[in-house]
């Protein structure tokens, strides 16, 4: 499978509209691969709008990821100090944010990794400090690394420095779940990444 340039992650609270809503207009804008975050909600509930979600990417052949262990989901996104689940899903990523987290990811062997902060994030204010282009670059020069997404504070006009750092693509929350219009915003995402026509 191809993995898609732009991870969207879930913000439910953010969100201008209903959850539901705005990763439906992610999706019209060209999002094909979100990461369903809400990790406070009761099992039943996130399963329910896992499937939600499932069946607004289905049509376009895009990828759900859900984040955190004890899932059953076939593409899972860990958190930084989560163990690998058993059995193993299809796909597998993992939180980072030093570079012994990238390197133990390269060791699992896992198919991408987020990397952040790579700027000051108002998602997560605390996190840091931000990583900067040459902090994100030295982690992507991790031997074995898996596919880097830079995570923290992206948002349409600086893809093409995290790109220039190492970046395989860009991991994107704040700005698409707080956009008025979420649509415009992938669409401009999008635009600065390039097509990847390579399979993994």
């Amino acid at each position: 499978m191809i993995l898609p340039r732009l991870l969207v992650l879930t913000d439910r609270r953010a969100c201008l509209r209903p959850l539901p809503d705005v990763v439906a207009a992610a999706v019209e804008g060209g999002a094909r691969a979100v990461v369903l975050r809400e990790k406070d909600l009761p099992p039943p509930d996130r399963a329910l709008l896992a499937e939600r979600l499932h069946r607004l990417l289905a049509p376009v052949d895009g990828l759900l990821i859900v984040a955190g262990g004890g899932t059953e989901a076939a593409a899972v996104h860990l958190g930084s100090a989560e163990s690998l689940p058993d059995p193993r899903p299809l796909l597998l990523g993992r939180s980072c944010h030093s570079g012994s987290e990238v390197a133990r990811a390269a060791v699992e062997g896992l198919d991408w990794v987020t990397v952040s902060p790579v700027h000051p994030t108002t998602s997560k204010p605390g996190y840091g400090p931000a990583l900067g282009h040459d902090g994100l670059a030295a982690l992507c020069l991790t031997p074995g690394a898996p596919k880097v997404y830079a995570l923290g504070g992206v948002g349409p006009g600086s893809t093409t420095a995290c790109l220039s750092a190492g970046a395989y693509g860009v991991a994107v929350m704040g700005a698409v779940m707080r956009a008025e219009d979420p649509a415009r915003c992938v669409e401009l995402l999008t635009g600065e990444l390039p097509v990847d026509r390579s399979v993994r």
